[in-house]
């Protein structure tokens, strides 16, 4: 996909609402919901996967159901300026680090950490410290979701043995 921003119509953006809320929904239940055929419906989806507007299908599951029991939120603190690709090359040897992104303010980045338990997370923790260029982390465990249908709420791969 390139970097402009993708043209899509109001018939797209119907079906990629209906597809967020649910994306086993058949092409021909979104049709009869916004007047188009499960064809015209694929069609689109086809076009709207191929420009890279969707990127793929998944499954929302309880983290606790795959062993996730525990999850936090961590600040990362970098000794000079640590460019995006190394700390990339960092959250992606820690399968716990569900989703990683660079930020403004004091920190450098931000981690969502999912573990087993509490143990399990301050391994993580201590793992993600070792790094040379890390300087300190600062953490906030969550004790619930506001918004428990949000993707933030969900697991996308099982804990670790």
């Amino acid at each position: 996909m390139n970097s402009r921003a993708a043209q899509f119509d109001e018939l797209d953006r119907k079906i990629i609402t209906a597809l967020m809320a649910n994306a086993r929904t058949s092409f021909a239940e979104i049709g009869a919901a916004i007047g188009l055929s499960a064809t015209a419906v694929k069609r689109r989806a086809d076009r709207l996967r191929d420009t890279g507007v969707i990127t793929g299908y998944t499954a929302t599951v309880k983290p606790s159901a795959l062993g996730w029991r525990t999850e936090a939120y961590v600040e990362v603190y970098c000794d000079g300026a640590a460019p995006p690709r190394r700390l990339t090359e960092v959250v992606r040897n820690h399968p716990e680090i569900a989703a990683a992104m660079t930020v403004t303010g004091g920190a450098d980045a931000l981690l969502h950490v999912r573990a087993r338990d509490v143990e399990h997370f301050e391994e993580v923790l201590e793992r993600i410290r070792t790094v040379p260029f890390i300087r300190k982390t600062i953490s906030v465990m969550v004790l619930s979701h506001l918004l428990p249908d949000s993707p933030e709420a969900g697991a996308t791969h099982p804990a670790p043995e």
